[in-house]
């Protein structure tokens, strides 16, 4: 035991005499919780990416935490707080003596609510996946921009590094550890033009770092996101594909599917279509945060009081995920139609998440593709000048356009829109022909009174559809439908049973 850490041990006794107190120690710092605050002190320890073996070092460090995480969770960080010894030689917490040690204060937050508890506990709820979607768009709005060289450099770092860590031990096995490098490699060698051009493009920026489900909490049924990097500005300046990958390939690990698919589409209809040109990255990116991870779980085997049991499953289930999203499948394409009122989106937000590769299909929907033309909030309504027929036609341009963009990059995509002339649903069939890849054509049947009841029942969303609209569409020239026709005046599961035993029928018969 260093000078450093027996003055450190004698502190941190001081704050345990306390009734009440808390202690929970992580491999750089220990926090104390005491009723509804926390403090957090660095440990005197050194490793090879953080160096904390001084006083000095470790102010600075808390300074840094306050500095980078405080804009991200302001009502948990508050400040840095100098751990004084006063003159009859007793510790005080921001007391007047001589400074022997600083800390982190916060307010502490109830640990349940951290969305891998969450997770644990059963499905997430959507509403909370797509406002953790939202503040991870907000972190990312706000993240400085950096020069994108050094973070494309970094990556092969990665890799090695994921390998070498997944052999320590000999608990995975070595040809599965060198198949995972390998593809690796093979992925990073055919995008590296593409992650260098997104780093001119100012998508690497410094990011939380490390947005595992761990490190975000849900305080008021609202998501923060705290604890981010702080101790390397290198490792979490990356692209900010790379820092959602770490979220959405969590909420895989955790069984959550759905959240994963929601987080994902929020976040793409929230930033740049330059982001739909990227998601070939997200195989590698999120392939690479679960080598991370089970690295983690593995580590985590030299403490005394290990699961081996535990971590080595939680080990291996990382490892394997990471194994999984490495190779994609095909992608496909789906497009639902039907008339307003017939639940198109409802239909489209179910299948995504399980249509491969993960973490789902892309679902791009013309009534958002519409507001985002006129550039206006989602739910904001449009007049019905904007519904013009040569308005309508660059609608589905676009969407064509972008489902051609997410198929080019190995994504599955789901395309939402009425679909009420032949002429609509051919030129989406002609691009998938162009793409090579198969189209599952959906259209949704439903009688008026049904789909009237619908549109009534709706609370603010995306569509501008009224009960007027839905009787007017009734005299609409359809045409041949050559789409499997899907009876949709049931419930939403039954709708959906059908739609998968259709796009089923359609597979076998590809």
């Amino acid at each position: 035991m260093t000078d450093e850490t027996a003055a450190q041990e004698r502190i941190f006794t001081a704050l345990c005499a306390h009734p009440g107190v808390i202690r929970i120690d992580t491999h750089a710092a220990s926090v104390f919780l005491d009723g509804g605050r926390a403090l957090k002190i660095k440990r005197a320890v050194r490793f090879p990416f953080l160096d904390y073996s001084t006083l000095e070092k470790r102010k600075a460090a808390c300074e840094e935490e306050i500095r980078i995480n405080r804009p991200l969770a302001p009502q948990i960080y508050h400040r840095v707080v100098a751990i004084t010894e006063e003159p009859d030689g007793s510790l005080q917490v921001d007391g007047r003596g001589r400074p022997v040690e600083y800390a982190v204060d916060m307010s502490r937050f109830d640990e349940t609510r951290t969305l891998d508890h969450l997770a644990k506990a059963g499905p997430l709820d959507a509403n909370l996946a797509s406002a953790a979607a939202d503040a991870i768009v907000a972190s990312h709005a706000m993240a400085p921009r950096a020069d994108g060289t050094a973070w494309v450099a970094s990556i092969p770092g990665l890799v090695d590094g994921n390998g070498d860590g997944l052999r320590k031990g000999n608990h995975l096995e070595a040809e599965e550890i060198e198949q995972l490098g390998e593809a690796s490699y093979t992925i990073l060698q055919r995008l590296r033009p593409l992650l260098e051009e997104r780093g001119r493009q100012g998508y690497v920026r410094r990011c939380h770092g490390d947005l595992h489900l761990a490190n975000i909490v849900a305080i008021d049924d609202q998501p923060v996101l705290f604890d981010a990097i702080e101790f390397d500005a290198r490792i979490a300046t990356v692209d900010v594909l790379y820092d959602l990958a770490f979220t959405l390939m969590d909420l895989l690990h955790h069984g959550q599917p759905l959240a994963a698919n929601i987080v994902l589409n929020r976040y793409l209809a929230a930033t740049p279509p330059e982001n739909l040109d990227a998601l070939s990255v997200l195989p590698l990116f999120m392939s690479i945060r679960a080598a991370i991870r089970a690295q983690v779980a593995l580590a985590r085997l030299t403490r005394p009081d290990a699961d081996r049991t535990g971590i080595l499953h939680e080990a291996h289930r990382y490892f394997d995920l990471a194994r999984a999203l490495i190779h994609p499948p095909t992608p496909r394409l789906i497009a639902v139609g039907g008339l307003s009122g017939t639940g198109k989106s409802a239909l489209a937000r179910a299948l995504a998440p399980n249509v491969a590769p993960q973490p789902g299909a892309v679902v791009l929907r013309s009534d958002i593709i519409r507001k985002q033309l006129f550039q206006v909030e989602h739910t904001h309504r449009l007049p019905p000048s904007t519904y013009r027929p040569e308005v309508t036609a660059r609608v589905y341009e676009v969407l064509v356009q972008s489902a051609r963009q997410v198929l080019a990059q190995g994504h599955s995509a789901i395309v939402d829109a009425v679909f009420a002339s032949e002429s609509e649903r051919e030129q989406l069939a002609a691009m998938a022909r162009q793409c090579n890849v198969p189209l599952s054509g959906l259209f949704l049947v439903a009688d008026l009174a049904t789909r009237q009841a619908r549109i009534g029942g709706r609370h603010r969303g995306a569509s501008d559809a009224t009960q007027e609209v839905a009787a007017q569409q009734e005299h609409y020239n359809i045409g041949h439908v050559d789409w499997a026709t899907i009876d949709a005046s049931g419930t939403q599961e039954q709708t959906l049973q059908r739609c998968r035993d259709a796009i089923a029928g359609q597979n076998k018969a590809i």
